[in-house]
């Protein structure tokens, strides 16, 4: 399966260019965030007339996240209280639409728009810390229904220093404090891994380009949209890579897509295969 995570801010301005990444990239499953479009006007016909399967959940103007794909997308569930229920601080959270999961080959999608949290002392940078703590109980539920677990999207962190263009500066600030780093690495536990990282060590690789003060063409970037696998499906990725070059697009997205080739079902295990078509 090739998975897509793109953070393509407002898919009704980059319509074209995210009809031309798929096909190019042709990938099983693209999770957007930022669509910045109410359920009633997502652009749904595009991808539907091309034979593509689709669930959204957004809001006008800001936040929005979307799954589309080729195969067939089970048990979707939208906002946090999609898994916690009873929850006054999930429908609290939920009014900002960030997050929607779905089941596909056995395989528990989770596609997340992390805040950004604005600085170190605004009210939204609280915010973000709360909602990273919603995500790791809201992490719960797949795991203790046992599902393998492949949670991606626009996490608005850099959780190494490698991951930022000039750490010595901009470590310790916003998307880089420790605060958030430990947040995120709270999140993941012991069995949630960065997949780009394990075929990829060093530093210059980059998700992100601020659209101020030619970031882009000075290649001054950050990387902060990640894909995070599950120990169970962990050894059968096969590759890792950003997607660069639709950064330098004609009014392109300040993100680049991250895309994961993983072999499943395991094909040298067919009982496991059939079991999870």
């Amino acid at each position: 399966m090739l998975i897509s995570t793109w953070n393509v801010n407002s898919i009704r301005t980059r319509i074209e260019q995210v009809e031309d990444f798929l096909e190019e990239v042709q990938p099983d499953l693209l999770c957007l965030q930022e669509t910045k479009v109410e359920d009633a006007h997502f652009p749904k016909k595009n991808f539907e007339e091309k034979g593509y399967q689709l669930n959204f959940y957004g809001q006008k103007s800001y936040n929005g996240v979307a799954l589309i794909s080729k195969l067939n997308q089970e048990d979707v569930r939208c906002g946090f209280s999609g898994e916690l229920y009873n929850s006054s601080l999930a429908l609290n959270l939920d009014q900002q639409k960030r997050i929607i999961s779905t089941l596909i080959n056995g395989i528990r999608f989770i596609n997340v728009y992390v805040p950004n949290g604005s600085s170190l002392n605004s009210e939204k940078y609280n915010y973000k810390l709360e909602w990273l703590k919603c995500l790791k109980d809201y992490l719960n539920f797949p795991e203790n229904r046992g599902e393998p677990l492949c949670i991606l999207g626009d996490f608005n962190i850099a959780l190494e220093d490698k991951d930022i263009h000039n750490p010595e500066r901009l470590s310790g600030g916003i998307m880089a404090s420790k605060e958030e780093r430990n947040a995120l690495r709270h999140v993941l536990g012991e069995r949630l891994e960065d997949i780009f990282r394990i075929f990829e060590q060093d530093t210059n690789h980059w998700s992100w380009w601020d659209y101020r003060s030619g970031a882009w063409q000075r290649d001054k970037g950050w990387r902060i949209d990640h894909i995070y696998l599950s120990n169970e499906i962990l050894n059968n990725a096969k590759s890792c890579i950003i997607h660069k070059k639709v950064r330098g697009n004609i009014q392109p997205s300040d993100h680049a897509p991250v895309i994961v080739d993983i072999n499943w079902p395991p094909e040298e295990n067919e009982e496991l295969a059939d079991f999870f078509y």
